[in-house]
């Protein structure tokens, strides 16, 4: 165990918190392990949001190209954010146990605003159209950054809230006392889950990585990762994904909306354990045949207007 394992992790407070969550359980095992953080183009371009920088895998791809010229030996990542295709030569080596998947609206003071007009805060086009589904009333207004860059946007805005996702908050103890749990809104695939990636040919690492593998998290992130990859949602479409295991079965929640939040096509189906390899993608073909393919269209069109 003379190598010593560099991690690559965007520098941010949250991906370095998870970053070290890998480097402390790797050293548990007894591996030596070096932190390499780089700034990705989702951390520098914050100006526009995500879906018009046209980018696959905007907060990946820097550890990705670092990855293979040799510069680091694997790379973590919040999976929500990872495309459903790594690059040629990369491999999914570990997920780790997922946390909470609920996203959480932060507020400010009461929240009268939910009956009558709001403006609420985020990033990303499944919480806001899901957002306007609900409350059609309410403007949605783009905010990106990381955790602390939104929080704060937030503080010094005029906006009666925000969207965040609940693991990140709770991981770097950020979560004000003021916010709700949004329970009815379906979360992005693989939200809450932690993927390290390595490359094919690194037998040492990738051997490293299958101690910290959760087999559970695993198939779900498989699962809801599969009903986007069929839905090619990618960032560019609301969708939402969850997939959860109790009792021999698999239960699956799957929804894509239009970019208004006013069409929404859901489905939600139990398999048993056994049969769920291929359940995701079962579920996607349903949607598309249940008028998903026309709103998939009409969705890819407006974008690249």
């Amino acid at each position: 165990m003379s190598k010593v394992i560099r991690i690559g992790t965007r520098d941010s407070e949250l991906a370095l918190w998870q970053a070290n969550t890998v480097s402390h359980k790797l050293r548990s095992l007894g591996f030596k392990t070096e932190l390499m953080p780089v700034k990705s183009t989702g951390d520098l371009v914050l100006d526009k949001p995500l879906y018009e920088l046209g980018i696959t895998g905007i907060f990946t791809k820097t550890l990705d190209i670092a990855m293979i010229n040799g510069d680091i030996d694997i790379a973590v990542h919040s999976m929500k954010d990872v495309p459903t295709a790594l690059p040629k030569g990369m491999v999914q080596a570990a997920i780790l146990e997922r946390a909470d998947v609920q996203d959480i609206l932060v507020h400010k003071g009461d929240l009268k605003f939910l009956t009558s007009k709001g403006t609420i805060a985020t990033g990303s086009l499944r919480r806001k159209a899901q957002w306007l589904h609900r409350y059609p009333e309410h403007k949605v207004v783009d905010l990106r950054g990381n955790v602390n860059t939104r929080l704060k946007k937030l503080e010094d805005s005029e906006w009666n809230g925000a969207i965040f996702a609940n693991a990140g908050l709770e991981r770097i103890g950020l979560k004000p006392k003021d916010h709700s749990v949004l329970d009815w809104m379906i979360p992005a695939p693989a939200q809450g889950a932690m993927l390290v990636v390595a490359m094919e040919n690194d037998h040492f690492c990738r051997e490293a990585l299958s101690k910290l593998n959760h087999s559970e998290t695993e198939l779900c992130t498989k699962i809801e990762r599969d009903f986007l990859r069929k839905l090619e949602g990618g960032c560019t479409a609301p969708i939402g994904a969850l997939a959860q295991i109790e009792n021999g079965q698999v239960h699956f929640r799957g929804v894509l909306f239009s970019l208004d939040g006013k069409e929404r096509i859901a489905i939600e189906k139990t398999i048993s354990l056994s049969k769920a390899e291929r359940f995701g993608g079962v579920c996607a073909e349903e949607v598309l045949n249940d008028g998903g393919s026309e709103l998939m269209k009409r969705i890819k069109a407006e974008i690249n207007t």
